[in-house]
């Protein structure tokens, strides 16, 4: 470490750091130098001879503090002070603007500058800091949790101890929640610069460096949010003022989850613009300079070592061994087969390949030790492998690419049949030799730094990582395409995410906690990290969706241990890649031919509208039925048309399915219509807090498009870690996820101090419908009523079902999300929630359920939903009034229907009426008794005559078969009935013909009966048996028998 002029910031009252007003280390003020020289001048005076003149080594040079005029003095100060007499004099010194060059440092005895010898340097006004055994002097390291929300009654880790860790060649940030900031402050005489190394690999954390002035104001807003890095150490510059600086390196990690992120590694810290420089630096351990005037040290290469200031390397002994840049030596281990690996050549003009093991670079291990092994022989030969698909074999037994318009498995050309086209794209899936657009390479687990030798090496069906220099190397594989080709259905269908996919297959060997990486970079932008395997993991396939059409990069990592140890240990830990698969790739080759649709010539390969799919045999364009969506990377045969799920149809070019804000359903015999259009715009969700360790508040925020929009993804969630917008500007780039519903992690602006929340992790949840249904389950999708409180009786939930394209370890069929409408007619727009048991909206982390209670997800109003109160009526007047059933379960729909007011009758004229019905009635069943009684009278009356004068004359018979009236009977009563214009005789005459043939019949019946009775009396059985008549003679008597 080299540095000079460093100060300790001290906070002022607001809280802000800065730099005390003062003078850099081994500087006194004038003042105090004068009354110091006045003190040693009056001690010299007291004790006289008893001091001796001050020799050079017993004192030293310093410059005064500059004055107004930009003027100093150059004064001697001794070690000791009161040891000896007789200092020089003050002299004027050089002007504060002085400065060395690089290399240089300033003699103070004659003020110029010369350089540094061997194995020193100097920066000139610059001071560097490479050394970080230990925190250098003058930096202060502070760890905060400001943004602890002290409301939460969990218990919160300290983060007293989270802060940036010294690791000898670099210093490592923090990985948790709390902020870990990194200071140094110092004065600069001159406009000058500071310039650091960084790595920053994960976008986990934010990294942010900026500069404050003595007004405690940042000096570069904008750039202080740094990018995270690619491949390797980067470098960052930045320009300062002249007077004071304080530099803050300030890290705050996102670890909500469990997997804690990677640090920031800060090296090689460069000022310049400080004040002169009156020494030069020793170089450290490890590094050497042979040269005067350098300005820097070089690192003692591998086997080799140095002391510190050094002007050479000295070799280590042949037992011994060093990596670069080390200050010792250790001793050669023996050779195991861990220090081996074999590998194929390439194929010679026989078709034959040749077996060779070598030693892994570099090698540190010794053959001639008693325990050690031998490298295996090497040269046995065997067949080579076929040449990947799409390529052939050469004469020499190479293997190059098929032209356009052919296809090849791996053995010969052929051209594509016509009416045919091939299929572009890249399959390796046989290794004798690494493919020209693929690089392997190591990246050291300590430095970081990229060595010069291979990660991985080919095996004939497979590529495996080799041994390494350490196993907590990274080795490194990267696939490179330039770009993709995808059908032109793909091209204009807007919401298909999927522009081609790569599979790969692999096996990962340990016997420790190794992990695989998978990173994609689009345009030679940093690698993302996508997946992530750790542990032993068997033969196994992943699909990773290309989403954007750029030129791509796809990198396996793989590390043994994140823990480094001296030697190999784990070598036999190995990742095995066994296929790889790109599809729509330009310039790529072709495996096979697939169906195209034909012009109308029937000679070349067109392309068919959007909707249709290719009839394999004509080759002629179908369109789809409706209510399916096409499969537009294999549009071969009406199976390509895939149904759409209940409740959605698909858009006008059946590229995807959709619900259009509508749906029906039955339920006990009625249909029941929704209208949920107010719910297709985006809606946002946020769930309750949650707190990490340390107390860092975080939301899981959640961005919703429930249908409508033709189909269209409407929900997007950002990532702006690397990116947080500065107030009044947006950020340049941030990785998005567009989809149906999506989501990211949350932290308030309240908490970090930022201008804007910080967004990060966005995730797709819903990139495809899956249906619509009151049906709990679907596609293996279920939505347990459980999660959620009790609905309404009789009404069911309508449930959305979703699908994400992202397959995951945990998520083999990729993520689903199930959402349910229930109808709330007092909630408008209404308000979303996610299970109890399952605050962040997943119970497993693939299924995330969500209930959504508003007027919306009422069923539209009908007329079962109403019915009808009739009032009584009341002065003549009755009104029909319609009122909804209770509790009222729907929205919208058809409206009550209006009052309705009839003319009606009331009680009191139907009682009159009935009252004079009844008496009429009454005195009519009375009228019609006594006539009825009197008729009789008048039969048994006249019954009764014919009797008595029956037995009167018994010798008589009645003169005739008649029972109308005879002389003398008595006729007044009837005279009086007809001849009165009384009441009765109206009744009377009204019932008479009514009752006249009934009369009629009765007296005729009356008088057959009275004539039976007398001729029974005339007609007697004479004691012979015979009927003897009596007979009457005209003089009354009866004669004698016959």
């Amino acid at each position: 470490m080299a540095g000079a002029g460093g100060l300790h910031p001290s906070p002022d009252a607001a809280g802000c750091w800065c730099l005390p007003v003062g003078i850099g280390r081994r500087r006194l003020p004038l003042l105090l130098l004068a009354l110091l020289l006045l003190l040693l001048g009056t001690g010299a005076a007291i004790q006289g001879e008893d001091l001796h003149a001050c020799k050079e080594s017993e004192y030293h040079y310093e410059y005064t503090a500059c004055n107004s005029l930009g003027s100093r003095w150059r004064v001697a100060v001794p070690h000791n002070p009161g040891l000896c007499t007789g200092l020089p004099d003050p002299i004027r010194g050089t002007e504060c603007s002085f400065s060395c060059k690089a290399g240089e440092y300033l003699d103070m005895k004659d003020q110029s500058c010369k350089p540094c010898t061997e194995g020193t340097y100097s920066l000139g006004t610059g001071i560097r800091f490479d050394e970080w055994d230990t925190l250098p002097h003058g930096f202060a390291n502070i760890a905060t949790n400001l943004e602890i929300d002290y409301s939460s009654t969990e218990s919160l880790e300290n983060c007293t101890m989270s802060k940036w860790v010294p690791l000898g060649d670099f210093i490592a940030s923090n990985t948790d929640e709390c902020t870990a900031t990194l200071m140094y402050a110092v004065n600069l005489k001159q406009s000058g610069s500071v310039s650091f190394e960084y790595i920053y690999p994960d976008s986990s954390i934010v990294f942010e460096f900026f500069v404050q002035n003595d007004q405690c104001q940042p000096t570069v807003e904008e750039s202080r949010w740094m990018k995270t890095t690619e491949k390797g150490w980067e470098m960052d510059n930045v320009e300062l003022s002249r007077g004071n600086n304080v530099l803050y390196w300030r890290t705050t990690a996102f670890s909500v989850w469990s997997k804690a992120p990677k640090p920031v590694l800060v090296k090689n810290v460069g000022i310049t613009g400080v004040a002169y420089t009156s020494e030069c630096f020793p170089c450290k351990a490890g590094t050497y300079t042979a040269k005067s005037g350098s300005s820097f040290c070089q690192p003692c290469p591998a086997n080799s070592y140095s002391g510190k200031e050094a002007t050479s390397c000295h070799q280590c002994e042949p037992t011994m061994y060093s990596e670069p840049g080390s200050a010792a030596c250790k001793p050669r281990p023996a050779c195991t087969d861990k220090d081996y690996f074999y590998t194929h050549t390439a194929c010679d003009t026989n078709g034959e390949t040749q077996l060779m093991y070598k030693w892994a670079e570099p090698k540190i291990c010794k053959e001639d030790l008693p325990s050690a092994v031998s490298l295996p022989p090497s040269g046995v030969k065997t067949v080579c492998p076929p040449c990947n698909p799409g390529f052939f074999k050469t004469n020499a037994s190479t293997c190059e690419p098929c032209a356009y318009g052919s296809y090849s498995n791996g053995s010969g050309c052929i051209n594509c049949p016509v009416g045919t086209e091939p299929v572009l794209g890249f399959e390796y899936k046989w290794w004798n030799m690494l493919p020209a657009n693929m690089e392997t390479t190591v990246l050291s687990g300590i430095s970081f730094e990229y060595k010069g030798m291979a990660g991985w090496e080919v095996a004939g069906d497979y590529i495996y990582t080799a041994a390494g220099a350490s196993d907590d190397d990274f080795m490194i594989l990267t696939l490179v395409v330039p770009g993709f080709s995808p059908p032109q259905s793909v091209t204009k269908d807007s919401e298909n995410k999927e522009i081609a996919r790569i599979t790969f297959v692999f096996e990962t060997i340990c016997s420790v906690n190794c992990k695989l990486y998978f990173m994609v970079g689009m345009n030679s932008k940093t690698d993302t990290p996508v997946e992530t395997w750790a542990g032993p993991k068997g033969k196994q396939s992943y699909t990773y969706i290309i989403e954007k059409n750029a030129t791509m990069s796809f990198t396996w990592a793989f590390q043994r241990t994140a823990y480094h140890e001296a030697g190999r240990k784990y070598t036999n830990n190995v990742a095995k890649l066994y296929s790889i698969n790109v599809t729509n790739v330009i310039d790529g080759v072709a495996s096979y031919c697939r169906r195209c649709a034909l012009e109308s010539s029937g000679s070349s390969c067109t392309s068919c509208p959007a909707g249709h799919y290719i009839d394999r045999d004509s080759g002629g364009c179908y369109p789809c039925p409706p209510n399916t969506y096409l499969k537009v990377h294999q549009p071969y045969g009406s199976q390509a048309c895939i149904p759409c799920g209940p409740g959605t149809k698909n858009n006008k070019i059946h590229s995807l399915c959709y619900n259009d804000c509508h749906f029906s359903v039955s339920v006990e015999g009625r249909t029941l219509e929704y209208d949920i259009s107010a719910l297709a715009n985006t809606t946002s969700f946020l769930g309750v807090p949650s707190f990490t360790s340390k107390g860092l508040k975080y939301f899981h925020h959640f961005n919703i498009s429930l249908c409508g929009n033709h189909g269209r993804k409407m929900a997007t969630c950002t990532d702006n870690v690397t990116d947080i917008r500065i107030l009044g500007k947006e950020a340049e780039s941030s990785k998005t996820a567009t989809s149906y519903v999506c989501q990211s992690i949350i932290v308030p602006s309240e908490m970090m101090g930022y201008k804007t929340v910080v967004s990060s992790q966005p995730v797709s949840l819903a990139d495809r419908i899956v249906g619509v249904t009151t049906e709990s389950t679907l596609d293996n999708i279920t939505s347990s009523a459980d999660h959620f409180h009790l609905g309404n009786v009789g009404l069911p939930d309508v449930i959305f079902f979703f699908r994400s394209n992202d397959v995951t370890q945990t998520c083999n069929y990729g993520r689903a999300t199930a959402i349910r409408v229930r109808c709330d007619p007092l909630k408008s727009p209404g308000s979303l929630s996610v299970p109890n048991k399952c605050p962040e909206g997943t119970c497993d982390g693939c299924t995330f359920h969500f209930l959504w209670e508003t007027v919306e997800g009422c069923p539209l109003c009908s007329t079962d939903d109403y019915h009808a109160i009739i009032s009584a009526c009341i002065g003549g007047i009755q009104r029909t009034m319609y009122v909804w059933r209770e509790p009222k379960l729907c929205a919208g729909g058809i409206p009550l229907p209006e009052q309705k007011v009839s003319i009606c009758k009331t009680m009191d004229f139907w009682l009159k009426v009935g009252i004079s019905a009844g008496t009429c009635s009454a005195v009519l069943l009375t009228v019609l008794t006594c006539y009825f009684w009197k008729k009789n009278q008048k039969l048994e009356y006249k019954y009764s005559k014919l009797v008595m004068n029956s037995s009167a004359k018994d010798s008589e018979l009645p003169a005739a078969d008649s029972c109308a009236i005879m002389e003398g009977e008595d006729v007044e009563d009837d005279l009086i009935f007809t001849s009165k214009n009384s009441i009765f005789g109206k009744i009377k005459a009204f019932t008479t013909k009514a009752s006249l043939s009934y009369s009629q019949a009765w007296q005729e019946s009356m008088c057959r009966d009275v004539l039976n009775k007398l001729k029974g009396r005339v007609f007697q059985r004479t004691s012979d048996g015979f009927d003897s008549v009596p007979l009457k003679t005209s003089s009354g008597t009866t004669d004698m028998d016959l």
